[in-house]
Protein backbone atom coordinates (compact mmCIF):
# COMPACT_ATOMS: atom_id res chain seq x y z
CA UNK A 1 0.00 0.00 0.00
CA UNK A 2 1.14 3.44 -0.94
CA UNK A 3 2.46 5.64 2.20
CA UNK A 4 0.22 8.07 1.30
CA UNK A 5 -2.94 5.51 1.57
CA UNK A 6 -1.58 4.43 4.52
CA UNK A 7 -1.17 6.99 6.73
CA UNK A 8 -4.74 7.46 6.63
CA UNK A 9 -5.80 4.49 8.38
CA UNK A 10 -6.10 4.58 12.30
CA UNK A 11 -2.97 4.19 13.85
CA UNK A 12 -0.61 4.16 10.56
CA UNK A 13 0.14 7.50 10.67
CA UNK A 14 3.67 8.22 10.75
CA UNK A 15 3.41 10.11 13.53
CA UNK A 16 3.68 7.96 16.13
CA UNK A 17 2.85 10.73 19.41
CA UNK A 18 -0.61 11.62 17.74
CA UNK A 19 -1.46 7.85 17.04
CA UNK A 20 -0.56 7.43 20.72
CA UNK A 21 -2.52 10.58 22.02
CA UNK A 22 -5.75 9.46 20.13
CA UNK A 23 -5.40 5.82 21.27
CA UNK A 24 -5.63 7.23 25.03
CA UNK A 25 -8.26 9.59 24.24
CA UNK A 26 -10.45 6.04 23.14
CA UNK A 27 -8.87 4.85 26.34
CA UNK A 28 -10.08 7.26 28.38
CA UNK A 29 -13.60 7.75 26.82
CA UNK A 30 -13.42 3.40 28.21
CA UNK A 31 -12.80 4.98 31.52
CA UNK A 32 -9.26 3.69 31.69
CA UNK A 33 -6.47 6.44 31.97
CA UNK A 34 -2.98 6.84 34.24
CA UNK A 35 -5.15 5.57 37.45
CA UNK A 36 -7.10 3.29 35.87
CA UNK A 37 -5.30 1.10 33.81
CA UNK A 38 -6.78 -1.90 31.66
CA UNK A 39 -4.62 -5.17 33.02
CA UNK A 40 -4.19 -7.76 29.97
CA UNK A 41 -2.62 -10.97 28.99
CA UNK A 42 -0.80 -11.46 25.99
CA UNK A 43 -0.77 -15.29 25.01
CA UNK A 44 2.06 -16.31 22.72
CA UNK A 45 4.18 -19.58 22.34
CA UNK A 46 7.21 -19.92 23.71
CA UNK A 47 9.98 -19.43 21.30
CA UNK A 48 12.03 -16.55 21.03
CA UNK A 49 10.19 -15.41 17.22
CA UNK A 50 7.00 -14.92 18.96
CA UNK A 51 8.20 -14.03 22.51
CA UNK A 52 10.12 -11.30 21.55
CA UNK A 53 6.96 -9.05 19.61
CA UNK A 54 4.92 -10.02 22.50
CA UNK A 55 7.30 -7.95 24.72
CA UNK A 56 7.63 -5.11 22.16
CA UNK A 57 3.53 -5.26 22.20
CA UNK A 58 3.43 -5.29 25.70
CA UNK A 59 5.89 -2.23 25.83
CA UNK A 60 4.11 -0.37 23.42
CA UNK A 61 0.15 -0.74 25.05
CA UNK A 62 2.01 0.52 28.39
CA UNK A 63 1.75 4.08 26.61
CA UNK A 64 -2.04 3.86 26.47
CA UNK A 65 -2.78 2.47 29.91
CA UNK A 66 -3.03 -1.04 28.95
CA UNK A 67 -0.88 -3.43 31.62
CA UNK A 68 -0.11 -6.70 29.64
CA UNK A 69 1.35 -9.52 31.18
CA UNK A 70 3.03 -11.96 28.99
CA UNK A 71 1.62 -15.93 29.04
CA UNK A 72 4.12 -18.11 27.12
CA UNK A 73 2.61 -21.40 25.88
CA UNK A 74 4.92 -24.25 25.16
CA UNK A 75 4.96 -25.45 21.11
CA UNK A 76 3.43 -28.32 21.69
CA UNK A 77 -0.21 -26.83 23.02
CA UNK A 78 0.19 -23.77 21.11
CA UNK A 79 -1.67 -24.04 17.89
CA UNK A 80 -4.36 -26.23 19.64
CA UNK A 81 -4.76 -22.89 22.33
CA UNK A 82 -5.42 -20.27 19.40
CA UNK A 83 -7.72 -23.10 16.90
CA UNK A 84 -9.74 -23.22 20.47
CA UNK A 85 -9.59 -19.19 20.70
CA UNK A 86 -8.31 -19.53 24.20
CA UNK A 87 -6.74 -15.71 24.68
CA UNK A 88 -7.72 -12.83 25.13
CA UNK A 89 -5.03 -11.38 22.75
CA UNK A 90 -2.60 -13.76 21.52
CA UNK A 91 0.79 -12.87 19.54
CA UNK A 92 0.94 -15.54 17.05
CA UNK A 93 3.30 -15.24 13.78
CA UNK A 94 2.04 -15.99 10.21
CA UNK A 95 4.60 -16.92 7.44
CA UNK A 96 3.99 -17.08 4.23
CA UNK A 97 6.57 -18.63 1.42
CA UNK A 98 4.03 -16.91 -1.47
CA UNK A 99 4.30 -13.59 -2.38
CA UNK A 100 0.57 -13.04 -2.97
CA UNK A 101 -2.56 -11.74 -1.39
CA UNK A 102 -4.91 -15.15 -2.61
CA UNK A 103 -2.06 -16.66 0.74
CA UNK A 104 -3.06 -14.21 3.03
CA UNK A 105 -6.43 -13.27 2.05
CA UNK A 106 -7.84 -16.90 1.95
CA UNK A 107 -5.88 -18.59 4.58
CA UNK A 108 -6.13 -15.86 7.35
CA UNK A 109 -9.42 -13.73 7.02
CA UNK A 110 -11.54 -15.77 4.99
CA UNK A 111 -15.06 -17.03 6.42
CA UNK A 112 -14.15 -21.09 7.83
CA UNK A 113 -10.83 -20.82 7.44
CA UNK A 114 -8.82 -23.06 9.88
CA UNK A 115 -6.32 -20.58 10.12
CA UNK A 116 -8.80 -17.80 10.59
CA UNK A 117 -8.04 -17.49 14.29
CA UNK A 118 -9.32 -14.27 15.15
CA UNK A 119 -12.39 -15.61 13.65
CA UNK A 120 -12.95 -12.53 11.58
CA UNK A 121 -15.76 -13.18 8.78
CA UNK A 122 -17.46 -10.88 6.40
CA UNK A 123 -18.81 -12.63 3.49
CA UNK A 124 -19.26 -9.23 1.26
CA UNK A 125 -15.26 -8.86 1.71
CA UNK A 126 -14.84 -12.71 0.73
CA UNK A 127 -16.59 -12.14 -2.62
CA UNK A 128 -13.72 -9.41 -2.66
CA UNK A 129 -10.82 -11.50 -2.52
CA UNK A 130 -12.72 -13.85 -5.52
CA UNK A 131 -12.38 -10.92 -7.17
CA UNK A 132 -8.86 -9.74 -7.05
CA UNK A 133 -7.57 -13.18 -7.20
CA UNK A 134 -9.45 -13.46 -10.83
CA UNK A 135 -8.50 -9.87 -11.94
CA UNK A 136 -5.79 -10.26 -14.82
CA UNK A 137 -4.79 -5.91 -15.00
CA UNK A 138 -1.71 -5.80 -11.90
CA UNK A 139 -2.36 -2.50 -11.76
CA UNK A 140 -6.23 -3.10 -10.93
CA UNK A 141 -5.59 -6.04 -8.48
CA UNK A 142 -3.23 -4.13 -6.75
CA UNK A 143 -5.67 -1.53 -6.40
CA UNK A 144 -8.59 -4.03 -5.44
CA UNK A 145 -5.89 -5.75 -2.95
CA UNK A 146 -5.24 -2.39 -1.25
CA UNK A 147 -8.85 -1.68 -0.63
CA UNK A 148 -9.16 -4.89 0.81
CA UNK A 149 -6.38 -4.24 2.91
CA UNK A 150 -7.27 -1.12 3.84
CA UNK A 151 -11.48 -2.50 5.05
CA UNK A 152 -9.30 -5.27 7.06
CA UNK A 153 -7.06 -2.82 8.97
CA UNK A 154 -10.09 -0.59 9.46
CA UNK A 155 -12.33 -3.57 10.66
CA UNK A 156 -9.60 -4.98 13.41
CA UNK A 157 -9.87 -7.98 11.39
CA UNK A 158 -5.88 -9.50 12.26
CA UNK A 159 -3.82 -6.01 13.61
CA UNK A 160 -0.35 -6.55 11.53
CA UNK A 161 1.65 -5.69 15.00
CA UNK A 162 5.39 -6.81 13.62
CA UNK A 163 6.78 -7.46 9.95
CA UNK A 164 9.96 -9.49 10.42
CA UNK A 165 11.78 -9.89 6.77
CA UNK A 166 14.38 -13.12 5.97
CA UNK A 167 17.35 -13.37 3.73
CA UNK A 168 19.61 -15.96 2.11
CA UNK A 169 22.99 -15.52 2.03
CA UNK A 170 25.47 -17.72 0.25
CA UNK A 171 29.63 -17.81 -0.85
CA UNK A 172 30.29 -17.52 -4.12
CA UNK A 173 31.60 -20.84 -3.37
CA UNK A 174 28.85 -22.34 -2.48
CA UNK A 175 27.68 -23.96 -5.78
CA UNK A 176 24.45 -26.30 -6.74
CA UNK A 177 22.32 -24.16 -4.30
CA UNK A 178 18.90 -23.33 -5.65
CA UNK A 179 16.92 -20.46 -4.01
CA UNK A 180 12.93 -20.16 -4.89
CA UNK A 181 11.71 -17.09 -6.42
CA UNK A 182 8.18 -17.53 -4.33
CA UNK A 183 8.91 -19.96 -0.99
CA UNK A 184 11.24 -20.11 1.65
CA UNK A 185 10.15 -23.42 2.52
CA UNK A 186 11.14 -25.67 -1.21
CA UNK A 187 14.27 -25.90 -3.50
CA UNK A 188 16.35 -26.84 -0.34
CA UNK A 189 18.43 -30.12 -2.39
CA UNK A 190 21.33 -29.68 0.00
CA UNK A 191 22.44 -33.48 -1.86
CA UNK A 192 23.37 -31.18 -4.37
CA UNK A 193 25.29 -28.29 -2.43
CA UNK A 194 28.89 -28.67 -2.81
CA UNK A 195 31.97 -26.01 -1.86
CA UNK A 196 34.43 -24.77 -4.34
CA UNK A 197 37.52 -24.90 -2.63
Amino acid sequence: MPPEMLKTIPGYDPDVKKNRAEARKIMEKLGFGPEKRLPLTVSTRNVASFRDPAVILIDQLKEIYIDGQLETIETANWHAKVTRKDYTVAQNNTGSGVDDPDQQFYENYACGSDRNYSGYCNPELDKEFDRQSMEADQEKRKKLVWEIDRKLQEDGARPIIFHSRGATCWQPRVKGLTIMVNSIYNGWRMEDVWLDQ
